[in-house]
């Protein structure tokens, strides 16, 4: 007998409107198929087998994370497809700093209402994501509350597994005065500071928009590109030489993602003027009036990663960098101080 609930239905909960959701995601699920995958999604667990070749010492390492008030701006602009990439990007980033190879990552939608469509949005930008990061969507969750949320809301979260070998992974006490620190550029805000940046510009439907020529583009455009994933080309230069640490730089900015990296005595000196800042964190900066010390300590400012190698290995790391489509460039340095980040 097919499942289905009239009185749950009247309560707010549409079964079938789930399993129609599930329908319209396959699709975009199967995009994300790796090698390692048991089955499919609809059971109770997501199965992976792992590939331990090569690997003397594994070591699993998992993240999670989720999109933030970024997400208000997808309702506002009705555009449900990217999201879903910036879910994965904050998950994967993350256990990338560990030099951890994403295997596989589940998502959790959370909704007023289930409208299949917009769940089968949602979820391929998860799928795009998985592809980016090259892990694949082994499962996920999509719950209907109605009386918690708005019926055109929803909330989204993720988690990922990856794996390193524990001889192979980062060794952050390795760093010394003199380490070079390389910045890799992020594709805008990314997925933090949303709470601030909704309060400078006062975020509505016509603000949302609105061209700006500053921008070259709709500042909801801008605002709503997705985090870029950094896996694939961190993969490659781990391959080609020896990182001691990366950071992701999230919430926080600056001053509270970089330090994480660092070991005790240690701090990054970095120039301002190298700082290759992002047409939007001006306006962010310009419209809020906000102190530059703030914009650091809130967003990446146009600095999506960095990676510190001993200055011997600066040009090969920025070659590989620029060789996986990643825009690269020194940063700063690293100086004997208790400051954390001193930005000059």
């Amino acid at each position: 007998m097919k499942s289905f609930s009239e009185s749950y239905k009247e309560a707010g909960v549409d079964v079938t409107a789930g399993y129609k959701a599930v329908e319209l995601m396959k699709q975009h699920v199967a995009r994300t198929m790796t090698a390692g995958v048991l089955g499919g999604i609809g059971g109770f667990g997501g199965a992976f087998e792992l590939d331990l070749t090569g690997i003397t010492k594994p070591v699993l390492v998992s993240g999670t994370d989720g999109v933030g008030t970024k997400i208000k701006l997808a309702f506002l602009m009705d555009k449900h497809d990217t999201v879903g990439i910036d879910c994965v990007a904050m998950c994967v980033n993350d256990v990338i700093c560990c030099g951890a190879k994403p295997l596989f990552f589940l998502d959790y939608i959370a909704c007023g209402k289930n409208i299949p469509e917009k769940i089968a949005s949602i979820v391929s930008g998860v799928a795009e994501g998985c592809v980016r990061a090259g892990c694949a969507l082994v499962g996920g969750e999509t719950a209907e509350h109605p009386g918690l949320m708005p019926e055109e809301e929803y909330d989204l979260a993720g988690f990922t597994v990856g794996i390193a070998d524990r001889d192979k992974m980062l060794k952050p006490d390795t760093q010394k005065a003199g380490d070079v620190m390389i910045a890799i550029a992020s594709s805008g805000v990314h997925s933090n500071g949303f709470s601030l940046v909704r309060k400078v510009f006062t975020v509505n439907e016509q603000n949302l928009a609105r061209h700006n020529a500053d921008l070259g583009a709709a500042l909801g455009t801008v605002l709503l590109t997705p985090t870029r994933i950094y896996v694939k080309p961190i993969l490659a230069l781990l391959d080609a030489v020896n990182v001691k640490s990366i950071s992701h730089i999230t919430g926080g900015g600056f001053y509270e993602n970089i330090p994480r990296s660092l070991p005790k005595g240690l701090s990054a000196k970095i120039e301002r003027s190298a700082v290759r800042v992002l047409p939007i964190f001006d306006v962010i900066k310009e419209t809020g009036k906000i102190p530059e010390r703030d914009m650091f300590n809130t967003f990446n400012m146009g600095v999506g990663m960095t990676v510190v190698v001993d200055k011997n290995d600066v040009d090969k790391a920025i070659e590989t960098l620029t060789a996986a489509g990643e825009t690269a460039y020194v940063l700063g340095e690293l100086t004997e101080s208790e400051e954390g980040v001193i930005i000059c």
